[in-house]
């Protein structure tokens, strides 16, 4: 883990709820794809999100949801723009959590998130291509409504770059124009598997969530200590 003052250089808006931030570390830093950062908003009020970059990359992404109902996330994302406006760095620590991504695993991969939860599934997405690795991997994104896949577009897309990758979207409440996967996002994996045995199972999403697709998917045949998410050590 390394403690450092980022500069924040870019908020917008993915989605009504869901922005997007950029933020610039002012020393070197090192983690994993599937790691976590912690904004530290004071000394005792430090909170966790996925970061959406790979390994490497100049600027480390964030998607933070900011809807009133989750003042937990909208209470950093103020204070990121607070700083943002003032033109003050912001303190993180950067490259926590034991969920990332096992590159020296041969094993298929599938990747499921529930809302934000993207973020995860989306650095190790990345890095699976960036890696050229071979192995089939599927990618499930579960959401309540269908504007809320602001990534949509570049996930079809890095999905039609290999024969291997497939991505899946699932939408709880779809309008009449959507024609994809409906539902939930875990229920959508275990109708297309008939045993997750063979399979590395990386998920991201509400604690709540975290806890439904373990237990289920366990019960279809997947090793627990194939089964990678932060949100495991809290459940």
């Amino acid at each position: 883990m390394t403690t450092t003052l980022c500069t924040v250089d870019l908020i917008e808006a993915l989605t009504p709820t869901v922005n997007r931030v950029l933020l610039t570390p002012n020393t070197p830093v090192s983690f994993s794809s599937g790691q976590y950062l912690q904004l530290c908003l004071t000394d005792s009020d430090k909170r966790p999100f996925s970061i959406a970059s790979i390994p490497g990359a100049k600027q480390l992404e964030l998607h933070i949801g900011g809807s009133v109902n989750d003042q937990y996330a909208s209470q950093a994302l103020a204070h990121l723009l607070q700083q943002y406006q003032l033109q003050q760095p912001v303190l993180a620590e950067i490259g926590l959590g034991q969920a990332q991504f096992r590159a020296d695993s041969e094993r298929p991969v599938i990747l499921v998130a529930g809302g934000t939860g993207f973020s995860y599934v989306y650095s190790i997405a990345q890095s699976i291509a960036a890696a050229k690795l071979d192995q089939p991997v599927f990618v499930y994104w579960g959401v309540r409504e269908q504007s809320a896949l602001y990534h949509a577009s570049v996930m079809q897309q890095w999905a039609a770059q290999h024969s291997k990758y497939r991505f899946i979207p699932v939408v709880q409440q779809p309008d009449t124009n959507w024609q994809g996967r409906t539902g939930m996002v875990h229920q959508a994996v275990l109708e297309d598997f008939i045993s997750l045995e063979a399979y590395d199972i990386y998920v991201a999403g509400p604690f709540a969530m975290a806890g439904v697709v373990r237990d289920a998917f366990i019960e279809q045949g997947a090793h627990r200590e194939h089964m990678y998410a932060d949100a495991f050590a809290y459940i």
